[in-house]
């Protein structure tokens, strides 16, 4: 069996030298919190029946106590009107990147909001899209040489999405117009980063062109939508982008019963990256949720693994609103589909203890050099995902069933020794001597040293 072994070395890849000294300024700003965050997306639309950012803020306490480090908000901005989707429009879709979408509440409940979440101790990245906008956004009246045309002149659609139109990025004032309205969010509301909706749409020399700007005001954490193992060059900007590809195959995986070698394969590729930049691993989101179906459609029995992975492998945990419930259904994304709370959050301590344990256990850092990460060799390596994170002392041991049946099978390799406590139910474990375990469908387990 291939053995991984993640070692970042400087300079590893395929980042290009100049490139590395042009952004090393913004990459060395001082952001640790980034190697041991988590990031919640908020879908403020959904979260309660106002839909308001009051009514959200009432319950961040709760998430502060779940281990949530940082939360992502859905745009913010208002929605376009001509050509919107349903009732209520895609947050997708901006009628200016300066205001707030009067559904959510005012500017000055923005703000109340990001203060009290700071003063609980989180940080706060909102969703930018630059790549489009609705048809009747400001800058369509008072800029329309801002966009691209058709050859009749016509504002270009974006590709398969009729609610948006595209703009030019040939255009240096287009561009220093969508820098100044970054700005204006840092400035205003000093939030602490952006989650950049398609962001390899956009030419990745505008994103080598804004950080650097908006970062004269602070320090920011860019989260960027792609997968760099399509897109190397934008790892040269993002601090963290998505695993699309891991995503898509691990969901292949379990509806197409797969080799689970092939899923250890695209580890592998992922973690040639190196640590210049981090992964974010999800098993959910406000697309797949709505469109393609919630985890448990996705994933069935091998949900609970998924979701352990995704918080201890190398890069940072991505959770969407009501995974804690757990919710169980498809949210409408055009019109108003309330999560369907009740007094139980199900998940929460499951969530807790690994959000704690990622927060800090040295061993899981993300985008560390100083953490190496090895796939470890077992007795069912067709159905076992077992991998140990070691950081100097600190190790965290963690073994997954991904497989529809139960498995008796031991760990053999040499990367494993000592003595491990269950993360969650606190017993201690030898492993130089008892390595076997006996799995049932579903099953995990977490240790650390």
């Amino acid at each position: 069996m291939k053995r991984l072994i993640l070692l970042a070395v400087l300079g590893l890849g395929i980042l290009s030298c100049t490139t590395q000294k042009t952004n090393k300024a913004t990459m060395d700003l001082p952001k640790e919190w980034k190697h041991t965050t988590n990031i919640y997306e908020v879908n403020v639309r959904q979260y309660t029946e106002e839909g308001t950012f009051k009514a959200f803020e009432k319950e961040m306490p709760r998430l502060k106590m779940m281990g949530v480090k940082t939360l992502w908000f859905m745009p913010i901005t208002p929605i376009a009107q001509q050509n919107k989707k349903g009732s209520l429009g895609s947050p997708y879709a901006a009628a200016d990147y300066t205001s707030i979408n009067p559904e959510f509440g005012t500017l000055d409940d923005f703000k109340h909001m990001v203060n009290e979440a700071h003063r609980l101790g989180f940080k706060v990245i909102i969703d930018w899209v630059a790549n489009h906008t609705g048809w009747d956004h400001i800058w369509t009246k008072t800029h329309p040489e801002f966009y691209l045309k058709d050859p009749d002149g016509k504002f270009h659609i974006a590709s398969g999405m009729d609610d948006i139109i595209e703009l030019d990025y040939k255009n240096p004032e287009m561009r220093k117009a969508m820098i100044d309205a970054m700005k204006f969010w840092v400035r205003e509301t000093h939030i602490d980063g952006f989650r950049c909706d398609l962001a390899s749409w956009v030419e990745v020399d505008f994103w080598e062109q804004a950080r650097p700007e908006v970062e004269t005001l602070k320090p920011l954490f860019w989260l960027g939508e792609y997968d760099e193992l399509e897109n190397p060059e934008y790892g040269k900007v993002f601090d963290a982008s998505y695993s699309w590809k891991w995503m898509h195959l691990s969901e292949d995986y379990y509806k197409k019963n797969l080799p689970l070698q092939d899923l250890k394969d695209l580890l592998v590729k992922y973690s040639n990256i190196g640590d210049n930049s981090m992964r974010a691993w999800f098993t959910t989101n406000h697309d797949e949720n709505s469109w393609n179906g919630t985890e448990y459609e996705k994933y069935g029995d091998i949900t609970k693994p998924m979701i352990v992975f995704s918080a201890t492998w190398n890069g940072v945990p991505l959770l969407y609103s009501g995974q804690e419930l757990p919710n169980m259904k498809r949210l409408e994304f055009f019109e108003k589909d309330a999560i369907a709370w009740n007094s139980s959050y199900q998940m929460a301590d499951f969530y807790k203890k690994l959000l704690d344990l990622k927060s800090s256990n040295p061993a899981l850092r993300g985008g560390d050099s100083a953490v190496t990460t090895y796939l470890l060799n077992t007795t069912a390596n067709d159905k076992i995902l077992a991998y140990v994170r070691k950081n100097g002392k600190d190790e965290v041991l963690v073994v997954l069933n991904m497989s529809k049946e139960p498995v008796n099978f031991s760990i053999q390799d040499e990367h494993l020794s000592g003595t491990f406590k269950n993360v969650f139910d606190g017993m201690k474990r030898d492993f130089s001597t008892h390595k076997d375990f006996n799995f049932k469908v579903s099953d995990f387990v977490v240790f650390e040293k």
